[in-house]
This record gives structure tokens, C-alpha cells and sequence, in this order.
């Protein structure tokens, strides 16, 4: 059996941060993958996915962007080579093609099963992402046998898609991203839209993710929150990372005859039935983004700033149109396929330490698990509402290999 001090699930961009801090503290460690480094990245992500965040926003400890387009996004295959990139800079001891199937505590430590032979340590660090599984609603179940159903590990471009209608149900950043996309290619969308974030790619000459770090709202730790569950689970922002650095909301959507209807609320009969509620959680979204607007308003007078950047500025209210349809006869829209937008979860089916809730998610403060000596990683909003960005990792890999060094020289005094 092999052994490590500290061992790390997972080599993307959370676990090779984690590496890194680690390595600078003299722990030695390893960090065991499923597949080759940023596998996610290279197999379960559609075609033309680009980052939601700047490229001068891609940076990890000791590395970041260097390119020539440094307000651009990248795409899938420029993220993996990034981190791979990281990977030989930092030199970190990744061990590739292990699939972990079983993790149990042992001797006050922790023994994992792998596809290639058995480890223990003493640390755990459980960076295997936050993004593993669909989240597909057990409604999905009740479409009509003729209809695809796809999820977002699934759905790869429109090319591949049957001839007919789409349907997709979800309309935060990936949802509006692929109804942009899919109604490009010429077909019928419908797009079901509930509770969303809607924010402008740009605003006063930079781009938004400028104005978060400007204004410190990137850098707002958990524990300075009221209701840290519902921040932790607030859906992500309506934006798309292009060329033309676009901004993509329900407007831009309606404006190229996607079809707007609310959250759907039930399948029977062959039939879609919608939430009514679609213009009040448009009207909740336009609200707090205008209040958002007005943070950065107000920080920049704050600063005496007003000279520096483009005038104050708000956006039309979203036009749900005249009355959203409550239903929707499947067969006759000719929607012969469903995308779940639905969000995605973490898979700890081969976890065996009694630290999940009762929906499965890992119960942590700020990363600490309540299992001594575990960890864990990339998780939204997990220390920081920057957590789950590529951006994020560092500061938290920081805090949680301090904790983790503590803990070491806590046992050894």
C-alpha cells in the first residue's frame, strides 16, 4: 500500500492550486486523477464553450495568462492547455488514470481504493469538482418516448441535435448560452426561465468582472454573509464569454425569437406545463441587477472616479411579451428535443465517511470538512464568492493549506 502525508482527488485547476500551496509548505502529497489533467475540461464540455471570465482573470498561485488577448475568453481547448501548462510548471506529483472508488477513514487518517492499488494519509483533500453530474429533474422521466432528452454533460453542438424543436429548461449562464446557439442554427427554442441572475457583459467601459474585483464584491468571504446556503446556491449569471464581448439576456434572447415561457412545473400527456410567475422573476432579476449597477455607481463617486469612466448607465426592463404560454403540446410545437439547464452536482458516491447532508452535498465550513483532517475544494461560494472561478482557487487553497500545515504541527508539538 502506498502512502503520502497528504493526498488530493482531483488535478484541475482546484487541486493543482492546492498542490502548489502545499509544495511551498514542504507536505508531501500527491494528487491522483481519474483521467489526465483538466479531464473535465477535455470530455465534459459542449463545443463551444468559452469562460465566463476574462483571460486576464485566469490565474493561478505562481502563473497566469500571458497571451496577447488578455480581455478575451477562452475557449475549452486553450483552458485545458492552461492547466496543463500549470501542471508542469508547478511540477505537481499528479497521478493520472486512477479512478478512486472507495475512501474510508482509518487510524486516524484516511485509506482510499483506487483502479490501481490502494493509498493512505493522513490529509485529505477532496478536489474532484463541483460539476460531475447533471442535475436532471425527476420530471424528465414523464417525456414523451419520441422526444431526446440531453443533459449539459451531453449536449455537444447543434449539428448533432435531431431535426426538430428545442426545449431547454434553465435559463442561467448555460441555459441562455445554448438558446443562443441552438436558434442561431436555425431552429425553434423555447427557452424556460425561473429564477435567473441577469447582469451586462460590460458596463461603464469594463467589463463586469472588472467592476466585481473593483468593487471587492469578488473577494466577500462566507462567513460575512447572513444566509451563506441560499448565496451558495443562487444560479449563475446570464453571460456569455465572446469575441464580441455580447451581452445575452432574456431581451437579446425574445429579440431572435426565442420563446420565452416560465419554470417548468410538469409533464403529462405529451404536454409542458409553465410556472406563471415568469414576468415577477424577470422583474426580481432586473431589480437586483440595477442595484448591483447602483454599488458601482456609488463606489465610484465614493473613490472620485466619476472623470474616469463612461457615464452612469441602465438597461431596458426584460419584455416577457404580452402573456407567456402556461402549456405547451410537445408533438405539435415539434419539439423533438429537451436540454436540462438544470445545473449540475458533485458525485461522493465513493465517499464512505458519514459527511454528507441528506441531498448528498459535503458539510463544510469554509472548506474544512467535519471529518478531521479532510478538505475540501471548488465548491460555490465556498470561502469566497470567487471560489468556483478559476480565480478563486488560489486564495482558497492558501487559507486551507495554512489550516491543513496547523493541523500537522498541532499533532507533532
Amino acid at each position: 500500500m502506498k502512502s503520502a502525508t497528504a493526498i488530493i482527488i482531483g488535478a484541475g485547476h482546484c487541486g493543482l492550486a492546492m498542490s502548489n500551496h502545499l509544495t511551498a509548505r514542504s507536505i508531501d502529497h500527491v494528487v491522483i486523477e481519474r483521467g489526465e489533467v483538466a479531464n473535465s475540461w477535455r470530455t465534459e464540455r459542449w463545443d463551444s464553450l468559452r469562460l465566463l471570465t476574462p483571460n486576464w482573470q485566469t490565474r493561478l498561485p505562481g502563473y497566469a495568462y500571458a497571451g496577447s488577448d488578455p480581455h478575451g475568453f477562452m475557449a475549452v481547448t486553450e483552458v485545458v492547455q492552461f492547466v496543463q501548462r500549470y501542471a508542469e510548471h508547478s511540477r505537481a506529483p499528479v497521478v493520472t488514470g486512477t479512478r478512486v472508488t472507495r475512501v474510508r477513514q482509518r487510524d486516524g487518517g484516511y485509506e482510499l481504493s483506487t483502479s490501481e492499488g490502494s493509498w493512505r494519509c493522513r490529509k485529505l483533500v477532496i478536489a474532484s469538482g463541483a460539476c460531475n453530474v447533471a442535475s436532471v429533474p425527476s420530471v424528465s422521466a414523464a417525456l414523451p418516448a419520441g422526444v431526446t432528452s440531453l443533459s449539459l454533460l451531453q449536449y455537444k453542438n447543434p449539428a448533432l441535435l435531431p431535426q426538430g424543436g428545442v426545449m431547454i429548461v434553465g435559463a442561467s449562464a448555460s441555459g441562455v448560452q445554448l438558446a443562443r446557439e441552438i436558434r442561431a442554427s436555425g431552429r425553434r427554442v423555447v427557452l424556460c426561465v425561473g429564477e435567473h441572475v441577469r447582469m451586462p457583459r460590460t458596463y461603464r467601459g469594463h467589463d463586469i468582472q472588472w467592476w466585481m474585483n473593483a468593487i471587492g464584491a469578488m473577494n466577500v468571504r462566507y462567513d460575512a454573509l447572513d444566509d451563506i446556503q441560499r448565496a451558495r446556491h443562487l444560479p449563475s449569471p446570464q453571460l456569455i464569454g465572446s469575441p464580441d464581448h455580447a451581452t445575452i439576456d432574456l431581451n437579446s434572447l425574445r429579440k431572435s425569437d426565442v420563446e420565452l415561457v416560465g419554470r417548468l412545473v410538469g409533464l403529462g400527456g405529451g404536454k409542458a406545463q409553465f410556472s406563471g410567475s415568469l414576468a415577477n422573476c424577470c422583474a426580481l432579476a432586473d431589480l437586483k441587477m440595477n442595484r448591483l449597477l447602483a454599488g458601482i455607481d456609488e463606489w465610484v463617486e465614493e473613490n472620485g472616479l466619476t472623470k474616469d469612466f463612461p457615464a452612469a448607465e441602465r438597461y431596458e426592463p426584460t419584455d416577457v411579451g404580452p402573456e407567456a404560454r402556461l402549456s405547451l403540446d410537445l408533438a405539435e410545437a415539434e419539439i423533438d428535443t429537451v436540454i436540462w439547464a438544470t445545473g449540475y452536482r458533485p458525485d461522493y458516491s465513493w465517499l464512505d465517511v458519514p459527511v454528507l447532508d441528506r441531498k448528498g452535498r459535503i458539510q463544510h465550513d469554509g472548506g474544512v470538512v467535519s471529518a478531521p483532517g479532510m478538505y475540501v475544494m471548488g465548491l460555490p461560494f465556498m470561502r469566497r464568492r470567487k471560489s468556483s472561478f478559476i480565480d478563486g482557487a488560489g486564495d482558497d487553497a492558501a487559507d486551507l493549506a495554512a489550516h491543513l500545515d496547523h493541523s500537522l504541527a498541532s499533532v507533532a508539538a
